[in-house]
């Protein structure tokens, strides 16, 4: 890719002649080459595209246009797409990962086996200099990829400190490890119950606590947790790491009240380099004049809005959470043999919400990944929309890991948007396959062909910090769904490369309601592009993770531009 500025004359001399002195288009920067991939349904074929301010002024071939630019970029072999959009994600969470100790395993982060990861811990305890009662907070650990194959217990995590409290987040967020300081200071005992959509796990057959939490049992205690002292920093920090990736629109899913004020201060102090919608937490939303929530699907203020409530159906299948049907291929340690995983909350407190929101003309984003839990959100869905004055809901089913085919038949009848975490098929295909599903329901993962058979709107994405927003392996993830060993999980449910990135740009801005002026590269468009060193199209879809990420333009400006 080459950068030609200060309007060289080369190239522009001859555009101009073509165009009048007064009346010559002016744009800030324009692109040209022959591997521009608009995905646009109006516009043919384009050479030329070029941008005024954060709009896009022309699309098209470059002997057509007939002005001028400051700065035109010549993209040679290099692709221009739309910018990626991440359909679904925290990137509050993604900023603070750069404050907590790594302990996820290869190729995320060095934590082989237990004793590896109690080292990692000490290691950040030094390096940090922490006072006595700090806590210490790790991101991704994960069991199945640990040489032990289990998940950190007291016993574990009182090696490293038992005076600083220690709270590790399960790579798939849904479960926590602790250690006795930190159940200390959040009162769980033997005496604590299990909470309503949660677990406290237990030391053999006593009701000792081992410090695993499970889904609302581990969320409880991160309201222990203070607040960063650098925390706008740390967001900005983590917006600049998603255009690292080719990422202009990123997702704060289930977002507290206390994340959506450090957001909108962050924003504040400075806007956001790329757009940031939030989707508030549902036990935290409240409707009515008095209500502490923020004004729902307002218009982009410094780069944030909040766009709609996120509600937790169920856990994670890896962590084998998920509510399912059938029971799981191996159950937990302790769990009963036809242990299907469990409920957040209750059907009729689903159905109440959804009916609620709708009604209010709320987005609604719903974590559903076992196919119980699908089916408590196609019931409320059913009951909540009015099939006779049919709303423009767009309500969304984030991950879908089990979805079924039945499932997706009344999906695309009632038009919700299923959301597929297709980056499981490389990160967790063999465990599912060897431990949690088995091969007939594992190969059924993220069924996106089969959504593509039935005319359905999808999306998919990497719920970043689970694992990193890697928008081209979530490409290659979801084109091939070739697993760690290598082996195909589920060859009929592969789509082509131009389905996956529709996946990531227009379809994800029909998911927001911004398809008027994001995911496709069309005249009157925001100017969201993002440079690719080879273009996807032209190649093998196993050559995927050959490309770099070699620019990222957020509303005109360049956010992200590779070194050398």
């Amino acid at each position: 890719m080459r950068r030609l500025t200060d309007i060289r004359l080369a190239i522009l001399l001859p555009l101009l002649m073509l165009s009048g002195c007064n009346e010559a288009p002016q744009a800030d920067i324009a692109f040209y080459g022959d591997n521009i991939i608009t995905l646009s349904e109006q516009s043919g074929p384009a050479n030329f595209v070029a941008v005024k301010d954060d709009t896009i002024i022309f699309v098209g071939q470059r002997v057509d246009w007939n002005g001028q630019a400051s700065e035109v970029i010549n993209l040679e072999d290099s692709a221009l797409l739309p910018g990626f959009i991440d359909a679904h994600g925290h990137v509050a969470w993604h900023g603070r990962l750069s404050a907590m100790a790594n302990v996820a395993s290869p190729p995320v982060g060095p934590a082989e086996d237990m004793n590896g990861l109690v080292a990692v811990l000490k290691s950040y305890m030094a390096s940090n200099a922490l006072s006595d009662d700090e806590w210490i907070v790790g991101m991704g650990y994960d069991d199945s990829l640990l040489a032990e194959k289990r998940h950190p217990t007291i016993s574990d995590l009182d090696k490293v400190s038992t005076s600083h409290p220690i709270l590790l987040m399960h790579v798939s967020g849904h479960l926590s490890a602790v250690n006795s300081k930190a159940l200390e200071i959040a009162g769980i005992n033997e005496n604590t119950p299990n909470p309503p959509g949660g677990v406290i796990r237990r030391l053999g057959d006593s009701q000792k606590p081992n410090g695993v939490l499970e889904e609302t049992a581990g969320f409880a205690i991160q309201s222990f947790l203070p607040s960063a002292e650098n925390g706008n920093e740390l967001i900005h920090g983590g917006l600049l790491d998603y255009a690292r990736y080719g990422i202009t629109t990123a997702q704060d899913g289930a977002s507290s009240l206390g994340v959506i004020n450090e957001l909108r201060s962050a924003s504040s102090e400075k806007p956001f380099p790329i757009d940031v919608v939030s989707f508030q937490r549902v036990d935290e939303t409240y409707l009515g004049e008095n209500s502490p929530s923020l004004p729902i699907l307002g218009d982009y203020k410094n780069g944030f809005r909040v766009g709609g409530v996120k509600m937790l159906l169920d856990g994670s299948p890896q962590g084998k959470t998920a509510y399912l049907t059938q029971p799981y291929m191996v159950p937990p340690k302790g769990a009963a043999h036809d242990y299907r995983g469990y409920p957040i909350m209750p059907a009729e407190s689903v159905d109440g919400l959804f009916a609620k929101f709708i009604d209010a003309g709320v987005p609604i984003l719903a974590h559903a990944n076992g196919d119980a839990a699908a089916d408590l959100f196609v019931n409320a869905l059913q009951s909540g929309i009015d099939m006779t004055n049919f709303p423009d809901h767009r309500t969304v089913m984030i991950h879908a890991q089990t979805v079924r085919e039945d499932q997706l038949d009344l999906m695309a009848e009632m038009k919700a948007i299923p959301s597929f975490f297709s980056a499981h098929t490389f990160y967790w295909g063999d465990w599912h396959r060897d431990s949690v599903f088995g091969v007939e329901r594992a190969s059924r993962i993220s069924p996106t062909q089969s959504s593509l058979d039935k005319g359905i709107v999808f999306t998919v994405h990497n719920d970043s910090p689970v694992v990193p927003p890697d928008m081209i392996r979530l490409l290659w993830a979801t084109t091939n769904r070739l697993t760690r060993s290598g082996q195909v999980l589920g060859q009929e449910q592969r789509i082509s490369t131009l389905e996956a990135i529709k996946a990531v740009t227009i379809n994800a801005a029909y998911q927001y309601f911004e398809e008027d002026k994001k995911g496709t590269i069309d005249v009157g468009k925001q100017a969201d592009f993002v440079i690719l060193s080879k273009n996807p199209l032209a190649m093998p879809t196993t050559e995927l993770l050959d490309i770099k990420v070699e620019r990222t333009i957020a509303r005109g400006k360049t956010i992200f531009e590779l070194d050398g």
